[in-house]
C-alpha cells in the first residue's frame, strides 16, 4: 500500500487502472508498427470517450 492512505484508496485506484492499463498493453513482438500504430489510436479514442462519460 505504498503512498495509499487506505485500503479503500487503493481499491479505487485499481478498479480504475486495471481497465485503462489493459487498453495500451499490446505485445509489441507480433505486429507491425503501422498495425501497431492503429491499435493505439483506437485505445486512445476509446480512452477518450470513456473519459467524456
Amino acid at each position: 500500500m505504498k503512498r495509499f492512505k487506505s485500503p479503500r484508496h487503493v481499491q479505487r485506484f485499481v478498479s480504475i487502472h486495471d481497465p485503462i492499463a489493459n487498453l495500451f498493453h499490446i505485445p509489441r513482438h507480433d505486429i507491425t508498427s503501422s498495425h501497431h500504430r492503429e491499435l493505439r489510436s483506437e485505445a486512445m479514442s476509446l480512452l477518450a470517450k470513456i473519459a467524456r462519460a
